[in-house]
């Protein structure tokens, strides 16, 4: 947080930060109703784009525009600071951090913006905005094609100034060359120099040291002092709408230390839940191991180091949320996570975690986080509240659906390695349960699963949809779901049962329960027939075990007058004729 004397040696274009007095709480939030655009710009929303856009800034008002700028005050947003935020965020998804300093009593509110990511142009009205002056102007041409083209740097390949062989953890490089040699299968690994280990994984070049080795390898003092960002904070919380934390602890670790010490400290509170079927008896636990360190790596590797807030672990009795600074590297949104290849925002930092066995390749994590938690039953990861500032995920530890957690489990077990279910399998086995709507399924998969024998296709051609199979019924508490899903309706029973006693003459129950076999339960199949006999379109002969089905009345008369009418039809043309 920046403070009141800082702020009065600023210069508004060098330091990127616009001073407005505002004595009265006068600088409009979004242009009010001034009709020219120049005139709507230089509201709070103008300039916090135009802030953003230039790499961040500040927006202060309270205080004069002349150098050195003094303290005028301000009554801009009393009281409701935590609103103006919010309101910002929702209307520019910028994520600004608003306080209050005072110089005795007179009040400055502060707008701290947070710089664009690498590519991106935030606009107010549909206009790209940048500082000119005293003036807010559309962005030119040249400066916009400039920022939608740049790529991000790789800050862990960047050189650390300053940070020497020494500050690094012994220990923590013991792990490194131990996890590298079993992960490659390379004994002889474990007996090279740290010189060489350091200058073989590209995190020594030449004598210099890169921000990588600081994350990876740094002793704790060292690393806190150099970046203080790459800290994890881990919270607990008893209820999910508490908003204070009962528990706070700091991992300021190198990551090689780092990241049992974290898992572990949250498996201390970890539970699990019993799921028996017959045969199938397993327990789930709250939080998966496998689930939680691909989470929690994905947020080491991806996050942004130039931003200054740490990664937030929120841990409660049944939900764990990760927030990390940074929002999805390029060419990573909501829509498209699962399908495209992921490009590590810091590239040699994601090479050696999976040179040395800590992560798969590039892009396999949040596979391995969305498979694992649809097989145990749980809800979807929550990726929605992420943003182009951070990236929230949060983990539910409640079985959803029992069920769907052994029906998952019972077909990995049969299948051999090579035909086992993919990531896109299970997610699409989960739509179809969620009766997802067949234009937002994948094709591909749908055919794999239908030649699998794992989902069926049901309806007509203009509504055709997608059930599980029955296997997953079986699973369930109520069986005849699977069939209230075929379920035909009563005509197309009806129409079935005449064709059968047209061939037949008579049936039995049995033989109108084998009739639909897999489509109703006998009791569904009674239920219809009675319904038929009491609309006499069948005709129930005998009682008990000897009960018997013909045509009923109301067919036959039916019957009778269609063909009546048909022979009128044929008089009448023979006539004509």
């Amino acid at each position: 947080m920046i403070t009141i004397e800082e702020l009065k040696n600023l210069k508004e274009s060098e330091d990127k930060v616009e001073f407005k007095r505002g004595e009265r709480g006068n600088v409009s939030y979004d242009g009010g109703s001034k009709l020219k655009p120049s005139d709507r710009r230089r509201c709070i929303l103008g300039y916090v784009t135009a802030l953003c856009n230039e790499g961040g800034g500040y927006l202060v008002i309270g205080m004069s525009d002349n150098y050195p700028h003094q303290v005028v005050g301000t009554s801009q947003n009393k009281n409701s600071i935590g609103d103006l935020e919010a309101k910002i965020y929702r209307d520019t998804l910028i994520r600004p951090e608003v306080y209050e300093l005072f110089e005795k009593d007179k009040r400055v509110l502060v707008i701290e913006v947070p710089s664009r990511p690498a590519g991106k142009v935030f606009k107010f009205e549909d206009v790209p905005l940048m500082r000119v002056g005293e003036e807010l102007k559309p962005m030119s041409d040249e400066r916009h094609l400039k920022i939608i083209q740049e790529q991000e740097p790789d800050f862990s390949e960047l050189f650390c100034d300053g940070l020497k062989i020494s500050d690094l953890d012994i220990e923590a490089i013991e792990i490194l060359k131990e996890k590298y040699s079993i992960a490659q299968n390379n004994k002889q690994f474990m007996l090279l120099p740290n010189h060489q280990v350091l200058s073989d994984l590209e995190l020594l070049k030449g004598n210099k040291l890169t921000n990588a080795a600081l994350i990876l390898l740094a002793k704790e003092d060292i690393l806190v002092e150099k970046l203080p960002q790459a800290t994890i904070m881990l919270e607990y919380r008893g209820l999910e709408n508490q908003i204070p934390f009962d528990n706070r602890l700091k991992f300021s670790q190198p990551f090689f230390k780092l990241i049992d010490d974290l898992w572990n400290t949250i498996n201390l509170r970890n539970g699990s839940f019993p799921i028996q079927e017959g045969p199938y008896i397993f327990n789930v636990p709250y939080f998966n191991e496998e689930v939680i360190r691909e989470a929690l790596n994905n947020a080491i590797t991806h996050r942004d180091y130039r931003r200054s807030s740490e990664i937030v672990i929120k841990q409660y009795p049944q939900r764990l949320d990760i927030i990390n600074a940074g929002g999805f590297p390029m060419g990573v949104t909501l829509n498209n996570l699962l399908n495209t290849p992921s490009t590590p925002r810091n590239r040699l930092l994601a090479n050696v975690l999976q040179k040395t066995g800590i992560v798969e390749r590039s892009g396999q994590g949040v596979d391995k986080i969305f498979y694992k938690t649809l097989s145990e039953g749980k809800s979807e990861p929550d990726y929605s509240k992420s943003d182009y500032f951070q990236v929230t995920l949060k983990l539910s530890a409640v079985i959803k659906d029992r069920a769907f957690a052994l029906f998952i489990d019972s077909i990995q077990k049969e299948l051999p390695e090579h035909k086992k279910l993919s990531v896109l399998e299970v997610i699409t086995l989960n739509k179809i349960k969620k009766r997802t709507p067949k234009k937002d399924l994948d094709l591909e998969q749908l055919n794999k699963l239908i030649d699998k024998k794992l989902i069926e296709r049901r309806g007509k051609t203009n509504a055709i949809f997608y059930i599980l199979s029955k296997d997953y019924y079986e699973f369930t508490d109520e069986k005849t779901k699977y069939y209230n899903l075929l379920e035909p309706d009563d005509n197309e029973v009806l129409s079935k049962i005449i064709q059968f006693l047209n061939k037949e003459k008579y049936v039995k129950m049995g033989d109108l329960a084998n009739l639909f076999e897999g489509k109703l339960s006998r009791r569904q199949v009674r239920a219809r027939v009675d319904k038929f006999v009491s609309d006499k379109m069948i005709e129930q002969v005998g009682s008990g075990k000897g009960t018997k089905y013909i045509l009923g009345e109301s067919y036959i008369k039916e019957m009778e007058v269609i063909s009546q009418a048909i022979d009128m039809v044929r008089k009448t043309k023979n006539k004509e004729n």
